[in-house]
C-alpha cells in the first residue's frame, strides 16, 4: 500500500542545489593557478573544459553515476550503469562541440567482487561502443573504511578545432531551442526519485508497467547523444546544453539570456509517477529532472526547421529572447 506524501522536493530528499552551488564556489575560489604556454586552458567551467594543443583543443570532463548505483544494488543488477558512466562524460564533451575519443574510469569499492566488476564492464564496453571511444585505463580502489558498496565515475577527453568550440556566446535573441528526447531519468535526480519511492512504502521490485519493475525503469541507461556531432558539422549551432542535474537550469550555463521552453517534449511516465507519488511541484520537477529532454541545441530558427525535416528525433521546444532566466512558458523556474 502506498503512502500519500506531503509536498516533496530535492532539498527535502537531501540534495540542496543552491547549497551545492555555494560549496562548489568555495572550492573554485581557492584554486587560482593556471598553466602558461602550451596546454593552457582556453575554456574553463563549462560542460567540459578545453586546453590548448596548437591547432586543436583537448576537451576534458569528469562525472559519475551517482545514487543510481543504489538502485542497481537493490536489484543486484549492474550491467547498465557503465553506460551511464560513459554517457554522463561523453555528452558533456559533445556539448562544447568536441568529439570524444577516450576515457578512464574509477571504481571505489568496499570490497572487490568479481561478478559485479564483470557486470560493470559490460556497460562500460557498450557505452564506449555507442560513443566510439576507447576506455584506455582506470583505477580501482578498495576502501572498506570509507565506502559502503561502491562508486563509479570516469573522466573523458575529446578534441575540437579551436575555431569550432561552441560555448553559447553566439546565442542571440530570436534563436530557438531544439530539444532531443531523453531515454528516461538518466543519471540525475535519483536521490529524489529513490526517497519518493521508499517513503511511499514501495519496493524497486514492484511493477511499474508492462511487466517492468520500478527499479528496472529507473535503471534505463542514459542516452548518448553522439549524433549531435553530425548536427554541428552540418548546421549552424550557437550553443548546446546537456540536461543533467538541475534540469532546465543547465541552460543558464550558456549565456545570460532569457530561455523560454514554450512547447516541452512529453516527459516519460516515470516522471509523472514520481511527481504524483511525491506530490512534487512542476517547477521543482523541471529544476531537478530532464523531464523528457536530455539535450538541447540552440540555433537560428531557419536551421532548426531544416533540422526538423532531417528526420532526427526531436523538435523545437522553445526560444531565446532579451532578458534573463529560464522559463517554462510563463513560469520562471530559476528562482
Amino acid at each position: 500500500m502506498t503512502k500519500k506524501l506531503e509536498k516533496f522536493s530535492y532539498a527535502k530528499s537531501g540534495v540542496d542545489i543552491k547549497q551545492e552551488e555555494k560549496a562548489v564556489k568555495a572550492l573554485v575560489e581557492k584554486i587560482k593557478h593556471v598553466r602558461k604556454g602550451f596546454g593552457q586552458p582556453i575554456l574553463m567551467g563549462h560542460y567540459a573544459s578545453i586546453v590548448d594543443f596548437g591547432t586543436f583543443g583537448v576537451a576534458i570532463t569528469t562525472d559519475g553515476v551517482g545514487s543510481k548505483i543504489m538502485v542497481a544494488e537493490a536489484l543486484n543488477k549492474f550491467d547498465t550503469i557503465g553506460i551511464d558512466c560513459v554517457a554522463m562524460n561523453v555528452n558533456d564533451i559533445v556539448a562544447v562541440g568536441a568529439e570524444p575519443i577516450a576515457m578512464v574510469d574509477y571504481i571505489a569499492a568496499e570490497k572487490p567482487d568479481e561478478r559485479i566488476m564483470a557486470e560493470i564492464a559490460k556497460g562500460l564496453e557498450e557505452g564506449c561502443r555507442m560513443a566510439n571511444i576507447t576506455l584506455v585505463g582506470g583505477e580501482t580502489a578498495t576502501l572498506p573504511d570509507m565506502v559502503k558498496g561502491f562508486d563509479l565515475a570516469g573522466t573523458a577527453i575529446g578534441f575540437v578545432e579551436k575555431d569550432k568550440v561552441i560555448t553559447g556566446e553566439k546565442i542571440e535573441s530570436g534563436d530557438v531551442i531544439f530539444g532531443l528526447p531523453s531515454s528516461g531519468i538518466h543519471s540525475n535526480g535519483l536521490t529524489l526519485a529513490r526517497k519518493v519511492v521508499e517513503k511511499a512504502g514501495l519496493s524497486y521490485t514492484d511493477e511499474f508497467e508492462n511487466g517492468k519493475t520500478i527499479g528496472e525503469e529507473l535503471l534505463t541507461p542514459t542516452r548518448i547523444y553522439i549524433e549531435v556531432l553530425d548536427v554541428i558539422r552540418n548546421y549552424e549551432v550557437h550553443g548546446m546544453a546537456h540536461i543533467t542535474g538541475g534540469g532546465l537550469l543547465n541552460l543558464k550555463r550558456l549565456k545570460k539570456a532569457k530561455f523560454v521552453i514554450s512547447n516541452p517534449l512529453p516527459p516519460q511516465k516515470i516522471f509523472k509517477f514520481i511527481q504524483e507519488l511525491g506530490n512534487v511541484d512542476d517547477d521543482e520537477m523541471y529544476r531537478t529532472f530532464n523531464m523528457g529532454m536530455g539535450f538541447a541545441i540552440i540555433m537560428p530558427e531557419e536551421e532548426a526547421k531544416r533540422l526538423e525535416k532531417s528526420g532526427i528525433e526531436g523538435r523545437i521546444v522553445g526560444y531565446v529572447e532579451e532578458g534573463e532566466g529560464v522559463y517554462l512558458s510563463d513560469l520562471r523556474i530559476d528562482l
